[in-house]
């Protein structure tokens, strides 16, 4: 791949790479819709039809793989997509999986995101894992909840692009009733928010979209084993 190209995806570097090229010709995209496709649980699909993971799942296989993609799309001309991966010069050493144990746990989680597909998800994760799941899919609801009993939960999952109150004020505001609780923000790749705002915020831990089990579980216990 040329210089001029990396420097138009900068999350590439200069190499070779392998194109893979995928087309079709369904109805196509306005520049709105391609502009969010990648953004984790973005759907244009009827409620509960869709979670909105696949194209943002592809996304982050083939980034973590140091490649990119690009789309070329219009309405009522299909689209596509054009998924570059480096080409390895050498072998790589293979090295043997290492298996981790998810650690379990027994404390009361408030978890708040406006999807509730996600909530019904989140929430069937965390009981599995021995929790007390309370979900809201309104940041407004979230707080009064805590508001009437602020010590019934141990700790408080949010996530960020919330209607009405926004997942980092939501923090700040239930900070304010009871500033020893530990909050988990929860954001897409495309947020403006970075893990160094959520901290000065207050936020004890920051989670990217989707979230996984093991990484999940494991930032919980960090979170709450540090009180």
């Amino acid at each position: 791949m040329g210089t001029d190209f990396a420097l138009a995806h900068l999350d590439i570097q200069p190499g070779s790479f392998i194109r893979l090229t995928i087309s079709d010709t369904g109805h196509g995209m306005t520049p709105e819709v391609m502009s969010q496709i990648f953004d984790p649980f973005f759907t244009t699909k009827e409620k509960d039809e869709g979670t909105g993971l696949g194209l943002s799942v592809v996304h982050g296989i083939v980034k973590n793989c140091g490649g990119t993609i690009t789309v070329y799309s219009e309405p009522g001309k299909g689209s596509t997509f054009h998924l570059y991966f480096p080409i390895i010069e050498s072998k790589v050493e293979e090295k043997h999986q290492e298996y981790t144990i998810i650690p379990p746990g027994s404390e009361r989680i408030l978890f708040v995101d406006d999807e509730k597909a996600i909530n019904d998800i989140i929430k069937k994760i965390l009981t599995s894992l021995g929790y007390t799941v309370e979900t809201r899919t309104s940041s407004i609801e979230a707080l009064e909840l805590f508001k009437a009993m602020p010590h019934k939960f141990d700790l408080v999952i949010t996530d960020m692009t919330m209607p009405q109150m926004t997942g980092d004020v939501l923090a700040q505001r239930l900070m304010k009733i009871r500033h020893d609780l530990p909050i988990i923000l929860c954001t897409g790749f495309s947020e403006k928010i970075t893990k160094e705002k959520a901290q000065a915020i207050g936020i004890k831990a920051f989670l990217m979209k989707p979230l996984l089990k093991d990484e999940t579980a494991h930032t919980i216990r960090r979170v709450l084993d540090k009180k």
